[in-house]
């Protein structure tokens, strides 16, 4: 009897087993996107629809080359890495997408996203900016430390946890892209909240550049830190790059060595590179 019962479960008894042996082969296997459940601690929370339905197109002709990273939660999988990639296929009408089942804990998921996010699309400064706080917080380490695990330059997030100091005004603006991290980095050199909002709204009116607004700032005395003569250049290019990069959809660097340098785009998988292709050709 126990013989015809094993039998009569039929193919369903199988799937874990063929799930299991696709796994060992290839490292991943085809999960249904009903069964995935978002990332709770996904540091982005604001997608944009464009961009999503132009990688859904991407996915329609192409399908989803690099996995999305999960985790097992009982009979179902919560989302590591690759909600924009999940989202793009729901939007397209995938029904299975590849799949890499890992067991992390919960600040591992949010180092993983995190590191995901800051690697492949923009998060926005103040999005990536809570999130290296919160691990900070959680891993119980040093920014130093933090930098290695996410492959930045210590003064990189030093400079972006400046910005979470800022009045909520100008938060909203950078989120918003009514202000660039150059910026917004300005204001957070300036001494007193009052000033910071007047510089804001003087920013806003007269669509200031990163330059005027630091020759603003240099000439009022308004309480800055003197910097080296490099430094304007330096951030005016950051805010260059950041525009690049919200632009493009992806992280962008200018690198400059006395009078020459290059500008770096990079890409992840084949979809993205194609992605961009079309988008600068």
């Amino acid at each position: 009897m126990s013989k015809r019962k094993a039998l009569g479960k039929g193919l369903s008894a199988l799937i874990p087993e063929a799930q299991t042996l696709i796994e060992e082969e290839t490292g991943y296997f085809s999960c249904p996107v009903e069964l995935i459940d978002p990332n709770p601690l996904q540091p982005r929370k604001d997608f944009s629809i464009s961009d999503l339905k132009e990688m859904a197109q991407s996915v329609k002709e192409m399908g989803i080359i690099t996995p999305l990273l999960v985790s097992k939660k009982g009979q179902r999988y919560q989302l590591i890495a690759g909600e924009r990639r999940l989202r793009a296929a729901k939007m397209a009408g995938i029904e299975r997408v590849p799949v890499v089942v890992r067991e992390v804990s919960p600040v591992e998921s949010l180092e993983m996203a995190l590191v995901e996010n800051v690697h492949r699309k923009d998060l926005n400064p103040i999005e990536e900016a809570e999130a290296y706080q919160r691990l900070l917080g959680e891993l119980k380490i040093t920014q130093e430390s933090l930098a290695k695990r996410v492959g930045k330059d210590r003064a990189t997030i030093a400079n972006l946890l400046r910005l979470l100091k800022l009045p909520a005004a100008i938060q909203k603006d950078l989120i918003e892209g009514r202000m660039s991290m150059g910026h917004a980095r300005a204001l957070a050199g300036v001494k007193g909240e009052q000033k910071q909002l007047a510089l804001r709204e003087l920013v806003i009116k007269k669509s200031l550049s990163v330059r005027d607004l630091e020759k603003i700032i240099s000439s009022k005395g308004v309480g800055r830190k003197k910097r080296h003569a490099n430094s304007s250049l330096g951030e005016y290019l950051d805010s260059v790059a950041d525009e690049l990069k919200r632009s493009l959809g992806t992280k962008v660097e200018i690198q400059k060595r006395g009078k020459t340098g290059k500008i770096v785009i990079h890409f992840y998988s084949d979809e993205e590179l194609e992605r961009l292709l079309e988008r600068l050709s």
